[in-house]
């Protein structure tokens, strides 16, 4: 059993995701394969076995090596820029509480998901005085202490096939789930991407079911490869993990605020008891020097922050 853990871990790439995306919900929980160890280490102290005990070392190996930095604080004091972002949740009983938590966090950029029809105003009235810039574009918004151009909304292909030509704008902009910008600052423009990729589910029939999400994720990726600024930094909720092989479009440009200055794992989601990051910030020209999650608000997810500094 030590050596198929040991090799579940090493090997989880090849896992095909034909069957049910079982590679994909492998790569999202991997972390917690962990856990297994200390497991299998009790069962071969009380059977004295030499060898299983042995035999753990190919897990714990594996598993540190794909892990084993982010036991560590990678954080650095500093940073030219503060970026937020929270999933504020559809169903959040306390949008005012909620929008002043964000606020004191002292985010210089704060982008939000799951705006409603409903708390929109809340959290424009609540936000305005911090944040003298802001734009929504759906169901995502971004607001800012320094300027905002060139916004527009991105096609994350949430509607696909034929029909989803069909659909008018206006339709399409009120669940419209991704945006761009760009915030001007002393250094020169940072080109920001806020996204809200389809949710997952796991089910008997389906498995884990990610077809939106993954239909998102490449969409995204391609808008990134497309960005002509050399400084880029998406934040969001992707509903998976970046070790999810469903992001290798993004990842590929993009590397995880948190995966280089966090402290832990800095898991988001659910709120009461963090099992999984899906909230990310993820950059490309600029460096980070810390990340964190937020304390919990009225949201299932927590809110992420990020120091970021220009590099060169």
């Amino acid at each position: 059993m030590a050596l198929l853990l040991g090799l579940l871990i090493s090997l989880h790439a090849k896992i095909p995701n034909r069957i049910g995306s079982l590679g994909s919900l492998v790569e999202t929980v991997l972390p917690w394969f962990g856990l297994f160890v200390p497991v299998l280490l009790a069962g071969a102290l009380w059977r004295r076995s030499a060898a299983a005990t042995a035999a753990l070392l190919l897990p714990v190996v594996a598993w540190l090596n794909l892990f084993g930095g982010l036991l560590i604080d990678r954080s650095t004091p500093g940073g030219d820029l503060t970026v937020a972002s929270h999933n504020v949740g559809a169903d959040n009983p306390e949008p005012v509480r909620t929008a002043r938590e964000l606020v004191a966090s002292g985010a210089d950029v704060l982008a939000l998901q799951e705006l409603t029809q409903q708390a929109r105003g809340t959290y424009e009235k609540e936000l305005a005085e911090a944040y003298p810039h802001h734009t929504v574009q759906g169901t995502v918004g971004l607001w800012s202490k320094l300027p905002l151009s060139d916004t527009r909304p991105v096609d994350i292909q949430m509607d696909y096939g034929p029909l989803a030509a069909t659909k008018p704008a206006e339709i399409k902009m009120s669940y419209n789930r991704a945006l761009r910008t760009t915030v001007t600052t002393d250094h020169g423009p940072l080109a920001v991407y806020v996204a809200h990729l389809g949710s997952v589910r796991v089910n008997p029939r389906a498995g884990f079911w990610t077809t939106h999400r993954d239909r998102g994720a490449k969409a995204l990726g391609e808008a990134v490869a497309a960005e002509r600024n050399e400084r880029v930094v998406l934040l969001g909720d992707l509903n998976g993990s970046v070790g999810d092989r469903a992001f290798g479009d993004i990842t590929s440009r993009l590397r995880s605020a948190h995966d280089a200055a966090g402290d832990g794992f800095d898991f988001t989601w659910p709120a009461t008891f963090p099992l999984v990051r899906i909230d990310h910030i993820l950059v490309r020209g600029v460096d980070p020097e810390s990340a964190r999650v937020l304390p919990p608000t009225g949201s299932d997810h927590r809110p992420v922050a990020a120091g970021i500094s220009w590099s060169g």
